[in-house]
């Protein structure tokens, strides 16, 4: 259970780091706000044309009587709204990482440099680095969305599905969360999806501490954008002692290098 406090510690202090660099958290939060702004005019576009994506969709209630036709074309208008705007809650921490990956880069490095020690660089080019995260970023939401379905399936069970389910999606939610952010780190380090899913899997609970309270408030995507320089900066914390317990420094109730468990030694990106 002390991992999960020490997950936590790392969210906590990346959050101090920005706010003691607001530089640095002022060009973090550009990649979010550039994100919110192309999903909120997706979503403003949605809300006005999804009863004539609806309309289109079911001819066969055209010659419905009242108020049939009403309320199944509005329920159907309302769970399309509802569906995109869970698509953007699960996408939005993915598509701005992608968008501020040059961003995102750098305030890593900057925390790197700020801790001592090592300043990774992954020495690509810059389309090479945004094809990586783009794919690793459509694996993931492909390992989430299976597990979104098996849950999904799961919470027709009774009482078991109104309890135990949601709270598993959270866990399942945080730990993809933490992957995709600390990946801005690891991915310096020359580790690719493989061995960064085995890396996090040896310290599970920590790995929960931190993704589990970040997922709880990415669900307002607004308050994501203001988390999100913070959110960079604790996993980079978080990665620098998951790689090497003895070079990072101590997050607070951290763990201790012994407790580390044999992370992998980094290896080449491969395409």
């Amino acid at each position: 259970m002390s991992d999960l406090g020490a997950g936590f510690g790392y969210l906590m202090k990346g959050q101090r780091w920005v706010a003691h660099h607001g530089r640095w958290f002022g060009f973090g939060l550009l990649p979010g706000l550039v994100t919110l702004v192309m999903y909120a005019g997706a979503l403003v576009g949605l809300g006005y044309g999804a009863d004539d994506l609806v309309g289109w969709a079911t001819p066969f209630a055209d010659d419905w009587s009242s108020p049939w036709q009403g309320i199944l074309r509005t329920g159907l208008t309302a769970l399309v709204f509802v569906f995109g705007l869970f698509l953007a809650v699960i996408t939005f921490t993915a598509v701005t990482l992608l968008v501020g990956q040059p961003f995102y880069e750098s305030l890593s490095e900057e925390v790197d440099r700020s801790e001592g020690g090592d300043v990774p660089e992954s020495g690509l080019p810059l389309w090479r680095e945004l094809w990586i995260s783009a794919r690793d970023s459509v694996r993931i939401l492909l390992r989430v969305a299976l597990y979104g379905i098996i849950l999904f399936a799961c919470g027709f069970i009774p009482v078991v599905g109104q309890t135990v389910v949601p709270a598993i999606g959270f866990c399942v939610s945080g730990y993809f969360l933490a992957e995709e952010l600390t990946a801005v780190a690891l991915q310096r380090r020359g580790m690719v999806l493989r061995d960064r899913l085995v890396l996090l899997r040896g310290r599970r609970m920590l790995v929960l501490g931190f993704g589990v309270p970040l997922t709880l408030a990415f669900l307002v995507p607004f308050v994501a954008v203001f988390l999100m320089p913070g959110a960079v900066a604790g996993a980079t914390l978080l990665a620098r002692d998951l790689v090497d317990p003895d070079a990072a420094p101590d997050p607070g109730p951290g763990p201790s290098a012994a407790d580390s468990g044999g992370a992998p030694a980094p290896r080449a990106w491969s395409a």
